[in-house]
Formats: C-alpha cells, sequence, structure tokens
C-alpha cells in the first residue's frame, strides 16, 4: 500500500520499484487495474506502467475481457491511483470488489499506490479526493481493518485558513471512534504480510486513533492494527 507514485521530482514509480520488484519477485503475470486514471485513458495508463516497471509481466485490465477470470489467473493485482471515487465506481460497475478480496484472501499479492492504496482499507471515507462520481458505496476492499489518507502531510501554507489534513481526520475520528486512520507520507508504503504489518521508507507515519495521534516509524510492527475492536 503504497502513498504515491513518485517522492519529490523523482521518475515516475522510481522510489515505488524496488519495494514492488520485491513483493513481486515470484510473480511473471501481473493485472494492472488502471481505472482511478480519468484524464489520461485506461491503455495509455497501463502502457506508462509498463514503462515504468519494465522487469515485471504487466497488462491492463482493459485488454482482458473476462476481467474476473484474467484476475484469478493473475499472479498478482496491481490498481493504480487517480481519483479514487472514479476507481471504486468502477469497481462496483465492473463487479469486481469480491473478486479482488477472493483472491488476495487466498494469498494473491496485491500492489496499489495512492487511490490504489485508499481502497486497502474499511472504505474510502478518508481519501483526499473530490467525489467526482458516485460510488454504489464509500466500503472498499477491507484488506486492512482501518481508514488509510494517502498523500499525508501536516504542512500548512502561510495564510491558508482551512483545514489542515490533521484536522480533517480528527473530524472522521469523532464520529467514528473505533476507527484508526493511517496517515501515510510520499514516499512511504504499507506492507501485510500474513499477519504482520510494516512501514516502508524513509519518513514516519501518522496513526490517528482514540482521540489521539501517533507517530510510527519505518520498520516499526504495526501488527496491532490488523485487528479491528
Amino acid at each position: 500500500m503504497l502513498s504515491s507514485s513518485r517522492a519529490g521530482e523523482e521518475e515516475y514509480l522510481a522510489h515505488a520499484r524496488q519495494m514492488i520488484e520485491s513483493h513481486l519477485a515470484d510473480c511473471k503475470n501481473i493485472v494492472f487495474i488502471s481505472y482511478a486514471g480519468v484524464t489520461i485513458n485506461w491503455p495509455r495508463y497501463t502502457a506508462k506502467v509498463q514503462a515504468a516497471l519494465p522487469k515485471l509481466g504487466i497488462s491492463g485490465i482493459e485488454a482482458h475481457e473476462d476481467r474476473h477470470a484474467a484476475l484469478a489467473q493473475a499472479d498478482a493485482i496491481m490498481v493504480g491511483g487517480g481519483n479514487t471515487f472514479n476507481l471504486l465506481h468502477q469497481l462496483y460497475s465492473n463487479n469486481l470488489i469480491e473478486c479482488i478480496q477472493e483472491q488476495v484472501s487466498k494469498g494473491k499479492p496485491y500492489v496499489g499506490w495512492s487511490a490504489g492504496a485508499n481502497i486497502c482499507g474499511n472504505s474510502i471515507r478518508t481519501t483526499n479526493d473530490m467525489p467526482i462520481v458516485f460510488p454504489p458505496s464509500f466500503n472498499a476492499l477491507n484488506l486492512v481493518p482501518f481508514q488509510l489518507n494517502p498523500h499525508y502531510s501536516d504542512y500548512q501554507p502561510p495564510g491558508h485558513n482551512g483545514e489542515t489534513r490533521a484536522q480533517r481526520i480528527a473530524e472522521f475520528c469523532v464520529l467514528n471512534p473505533t476507527m484508526p486512520v493511517i496517515g501515510l507520507r510520499e514516499g512511504t508504503a504499507l506492507l501485510r504480510q500474513g499477519d504482520t504489518l510494516t512501514l516502508q521508507g524513509d519518513l514516519p507515519a501518522v496513526v490517528f486513533a482514540k482521540g489521539s495521534q501517533n507517530t510510527i516509524v519505518p520498520g516499526q510492527d504495526l501488527s496491532a492494527y490488523l485487528t479491528p475492536e
């Protein structure tokens, strides 16, 4: 669950390449879901990811006539960033929510960044994106029993009087006191392997839970957050 496709001014997926290749080391047939793309069409989006990850055997979901069969036969599932609402809307429209859940529950590797990480949580209610379409539900894949906020930042521009990201997430926590939210800074990722969960990257993350904020550091054991209250 990668926060972003870029860190700083680097090339597309450059910081993530080693993490992705390590996670998918034994995978030869990877299906990429491009549905988060809005200003880029899905075949071009797939081609962009293929160019960024040339060592991996990636095919786009749009190239498969039977998309359920494609995911079932794939060695891994990859989901890109973009607009989270459009991504979830398309997953519901193509009846792929339960299909992805089933494949991951069997141990099939999953990689997602930005919107593709957002949908791993309980819902998309802590995304930063505008609701440009209305999915049938905000309920997401629930691959982890908490919320995610990719691209997390506690920076507030001088003179800006709107709420900070932390304040917005705190509002969510007031109304959903038993649901943790993990804010992932750009260039970082959460790695789940079975019942273990660790933060990867060079920057800390923030956990919002039970009315408090706690900093977590790379490599820290977060397995406690895999057990819902």
